[in-house]
């Protein structure tokens, strides 16, 4: 048994991804007036202003990630593997382009046409409109293997080509020729770009040599060499200042002035992968760079010496997160700390609220002197941590534990950088183990003390506003084995510690005594705590999953259902709801009051950290080998979700991660079969046949019916309306020389007032019915019209009962016994009661002169009396109850 998608959850968006190894692409919207970068994220295309490096659009995901990206004026051009698309407005594929037989690596868009390389070194020149070859070119690999593609300006028809042989090659694209080979400089040519001047080419070659060449007399204007490796890309100013920047894959730039000939100045870690891509902002002082690091910046040069500072940045982790938790009680933070060693804060709501809280270091000047490629004080990435928000404006709110080190940190949300206190046991303060580390780490609720866990059983309280340490759980320590996991309560009486040998302990906070311990069925590896309704989720090391409740201290639930080791744990904000996610790749939802599974789906690469927002609206995942936090929205907020517990043979669907925007329901169709698990629940006309039962009915059409003649009383207006009369449009005069208005004549009211009285004389349906009704003795059909009838309306039905309304003594008597039907039944039962006081009230000079009609209303009256007598005793019951139970309870 299989469902289509997540049930209970369905994919929103991705935070933290902004850029990759592929270089960006700089783009002039002309009718904007306006700069605009497009990187390329994974599948898609992120196109973002250079004015307020916001994003503007993100493109619909292709079947694989992105190798290589170009733009033209009006088409953005990616390719993957063998196949290269066009995208319009930033957003859908327009064209498709396939002939490559091996993955394309240059792309260079050529006025009407694209042009486009793969690693097989053929070169196919591609008619943008038709899609078709408009040629195709085979180079020899053994001496011709094409590596960068330039289209130098002002040269009509003609690429250059670099080769990894070290030679150039100029060609007439239109008339398929070679015009001219350049020799080269013995080394690979790695990028090309085109200087201000005219018939000027800078080329980047792998030794780290940068020679400016003027192609149109070959011959070399000047000549730099980096020392940081192959030059990755390359840019020139165009605001008046003769610089060039070029890119090493370590992640510096260093910046050439081309009139002096010499370096001017080095912008060191500009990003700590190789730079990808770099650009300049024509005409203005602006750099763009991005990196494989997932960062996107630009660069202002406006300070003295000629160096550029961080003006806008984009940036999220350059190693995958490992652990991610909401931070506050908004849901609009979440804290994530990564293998790049930081600790950064993703907002659900704008990109421009994240921010980075930096690096672990052990000596923050030292590091800062150093720079990021030689620092050796940088402390390993964060495990675990967790955060409060309370106090966190007067000292440090986050504490922080490092992969394999006993020293843990504090770090401050407000100053987003690490805090004031390294916090460790005072005996290891003048050396460091090495076999001794902290492993899980809590902060109370006040945000006022640090509870930490240590590899060798020991559990420490710290104090996070002074860092002083204030004692230690058990004699020496806490537990045998390694500390698993500790929680402290919300009203900081208990810490709650696990440790490995498979004991949980219950310590009062202050006093540090041992209230109580317990033995788990296996070696637990994690415990989460839910401070609210003080229930602790365990997870065990057999993959299975118990949930304690801590005033009880009993194992209340048993969830077993993983085949892989438990990586996270995450409660819904009221309780309900244990979210585990695996190393089978599956992420599961238990129904903690029910005891069952009752959504599961399965990921591409398991979830390494889980975490639920405060308001319960989404759902945050970190995956393995993943850079993005991506958003899971809460469907059961919004739409009718099954929370039907799944059956034992249930196989999860794969489910797709989210991209960057949030994604369109393409299932809204209307195709859409309705789910066979939501039965509506329709209720019953009666529930019960002893119970007496009220109709649906709206108060307004029975409560007023014996008040109808007054209620027609006060609506009658004093006077009848009058019409105005209709002036004509153009008022008529006598002809003559002075002009007159004819004055209107009166009208002569000819019409009728007698109403015919024969039309009224039609019998209607639910007479027609009552009618029949007497041989076949089923009132169903009359009840039905009469309930649909409005007050009015009901009235005028039953005076046209009687006699000299038109009806007969037959029909009469017809409806009492419809009446009482309705008692016999004991539903509809406000309407037998409003139905037939009306009756009484219209028609009682009739009933008392009928003995047929007094017999049946005598068996009417007896009915009545039962029912209310019965009635009566249930109401006197309950009111005694209710005026007991007021009583007793004072």
């Amino acid at each position: 048994m299989s469902r289509e998608g997540a049930g209970l959850f369905a994919g929103f968006r991705v935070l933290g991804r902004f850029s990759g190894h592929v270089p960006h692409v700089l783009r002039y919207h002309g009718r904007h007036r306006e700069f605009y970068v497009a990187t390329a994220v994974g599948r898609s295309v992120h196109t973002y202003n250079v004015k307020k490096l916001g994003i503007v659009s993100v493109s619909n995901a292709l079947p694989q990630d992105i190798t290589c990206l170009a733009a033209d004026r009006m088409l953005i051009f990616a390719s993957y593997d063998s196949i290269l698309h066009a995208f319009a407005r930033n957003k859908e594929v327009v064209h498709t382009y396939e002939g490559h037989k091996a993955r394309i690596h240059l792309l260079q868009p050529f006025g009407d046409h694209v042009i486009s390389v793969d690693v097989d070194n053929v070169l196919i020149v591609w008619n943008i409109q038709s899609e078709e070859e408009y040629l195709q070119v085979d180079f020899d690999k053994a001496t011709f293997v094409v590596s960068a593609l330039l289209h130098p300006s002002t040269y009509l028809n003609k690429i250059l080509l670099g080769s990894e042989q070290g030679s150039l090659q100029l060609w007439n694209i239109r008339s398929n020729k070679l015009l001219y080979s350049f020799p080269g400089w013995g080394f690979a040519v790695t990028t090309l770009a085109q200087a201000p001047a005219v018939d000027v080419v800078a080329v980047g070659l792998v030794s780290g040599h940068i020679i400016v060449h003027n192609i149109k007399f070959d011959e070399t204007l000047m000549k730099f060499q980096q020392d940081w490796g192959p030059i990755t890309a390359i840019s020139f100013r165009t605001d008046g200042h003769p610089v060039m920047a070029a890119g090493s894959p370590v992640g510096h730039i260093a910046l050439w002035d081309l009139e002096d000939k010499k370096l001017m100045c080095q912008m060191q870690d500009a990003h700590s992968t190789a730079i990808a891509g770099m650009s300049f902002v024509p005409g203005e002082p602006l750099l763009i760079t991005n990196g494989a690091d997932n960062a996107l910046r630009v660069w202002i040069f406006d300070g003295p010496g000629g160096t550029g500072r961080v003006l806008r940045s984009r940036m999220g982790h350059s190693a995958p997160p490992t652990k991610i938790r909401y931070h506050g009680q908004n849901g609009e933070q979440i804290l994530s700390a990564g293998q790049d060693g930081t600790l950064q804060s993703f907002s659900t709501v704008h990109d421009r609220f994240n921010k980075s809280l930096g690096r672990g270091s052990i000596n923050k000047k030292k590091s800062k002197k150093k720079g990021l490629k030689l620092d050796t004080m940088a402390l390993p990435p964060i495990t675990a941590f967790a955060s409060e928000v309370a106090h966190q404006s007067d000292w440090d709110g986050i504490i922080a534990c490092h992969q394999g080190y006993i020293t843990c940190t504090t770090w401050n949300y407000q100053k987003t950088s690490m805090g004031a206190h390294k916090l460790r046991p005072e005996e290891f303060s003048k050396y460091k183990p090495i076999d001794i580390y902290a492993t899980v780490v809590d902060i109370t609720s006040c945000g006022n003390f640090a509870v930490i866990g240590m590899s060798t059983g020991q559990v420490d309280v710290y104090n996070m506003q002074s860092g002083i340490h204030r004692g230690r759980y058990g004699k020496e320590k806490a537990h045998e084995g390694a500390i698993r996991g500790v929680a402290v309560d919300g009203l900081n009486q208990l810490v709650i510690t696990a440790g490995s040998e498979g004991l949980i302990k219950f310590w009062k906070f202050k006093t540090k005594e041992l209230v109580y311990s317990t033995e788990l069925s296996s070696s637990p590896s994690a415990i989460l705590l839910h401070r609210d309704s003080g229930i602790l989720g365990i997870a065990f090391d057999d993959f299975s999953i118990s949930v304690l409740d801590i005033e009880t201290r009993k194992i209340v639930r048993i969830f077993s259902g993983h085949h892989g080791r438990i990586n996270d744990m995450t409660f819904s904000p009221d309780g309900r709801w244990l979210i585990t996610s695996s190393m089978d790749c599956t992420i599961k939802t238990w129904d903690l009051p029910s005891g069952c599974l009752i959504d599961c789906f399965l990921v591409d690469s398991a979830a390494v950290s889980l975490t639920m927002s405060p308001t319960g609206d989404f759902l945050a995942s970190a995956h393995v080998d993943d850079l993005g936090i991506y958003l899971w929205s809460n469907r059961s907020l919004y739409s009718v979700v099954s929370l039907r517990p799944l059956p034992a043979d249930y196989e999860p669907s794969l489910v797709t991660l989210p991209s960057t925007c949030p994604v369109q329901d393409e299932d809204m169709s209307g195709e859409e079969e309705p789910c066979d698990e939501m039965i509506e629940y329709v209720s019953p006309e009666q529930l019960e046949e002893q119970l007496v039962t009220l109709s649906s009915l709206p108060e307004s059409r029975w409560k007023n019916l014996l008040s109808l003649d007054v209620i027609k009383k006060k609506n009658k207006p004093r006077e009848p309306p009058k019409v105005p009369k209709a002036a004509p449009f153009f008022i008529p005069t006598v002809p003559g020389l002075i002009p007159r208005y004819i004055p209107p004549e009166e009208e002569k009211d000819t019409q009728s007032k007698v109403v015919n009285l024969g039309v009224l004389a039609q019998k209607s349906d639910f007479y027609i019915h009552l009618e029949e009704a007497l041989s076949t003795n089923e009132y169903k059909v009359p009840l039905d019209l009469l309930k649909r009838l409005g007050p009015s309306n009901t009235e005028i039905e039953l005076r046209g009962l009687a006699p000299e309304g038109g009806g007969s003594m037959e029909v009469m008597l017809s409806f009492l016994r419809m009446i009482g039907m309705m008692l016999n039944k004991k539903y509809n039962f406000e309407l037998a009661q409003a139905y037939l006081a009306l009756f009484l009230k219209l028609h009682l000079k009739i009933l008392s002169s009928e003995p047929n009609l007094l017999e049946e209303l005598s068996k009417l009256s007896a009915q009545l009396e039962e029912t209310w007598i019965h009635l009566q005793t249930l109401f006197n019951q309950s009111l005694c109850v209710l005026t007991y139970m007021k009583s007793a309870l004072l």
